[in-house]
């Protein structure tokens, strides 16, 4: 592996493109968002997320348990019960990420009516 400097995410070769990328994926951002809430099982966060199916929740979950955002408990139990919950560094993305969706609703008026223009 090609060694990289912090931030240099422009860079096809850094490792943290593919973290960024699934933080910020269609369905990433939203996981984040309602696990940030606390823990949650498969199907309370895809009741939480509209329209996302689910293949893509399961895919974007595996994505994020790969990155070390999240973690994944099964428990033995009938029907099968699994929880979601953000790791440390999974709250501090899920923290950065919820200050950037706060600022857009808080400027979504105004965004909104430049797009109009």
């Amino acid at each position: 592996m090609e060694d990289f400097n912090r931030g240099y995410v422009l860079s096809k070769n850094c490792p943290s493109r593919a973290v960024l990328n699934h933080l910020t994926s269609r369905w990433g951002t939203l996981v984040m968002i309602v696990l940030r809430q606390g823990t949650k099982r498969f199907s309370e966060i895809r009741r939480e997320i509209e329209g996302v199916s689910e293949r893509m929740l399961t895919e974007t979950l595996k994505q994020l348990e790969q990155d070390g955002m999240l973690v994944r408990k099964s428990f033995d139990t009938v029907p099968p019960h699994v929880e979601y919950t953000l790791t440390d560094y999974g709250m501090q993305a899920a923290e950065k990420i919820h200050h950037l969706v706060d600022w857009l609703e808080k400027n979504l008026e105004g965004i909104l009516a430049q797009k109009a223009v």
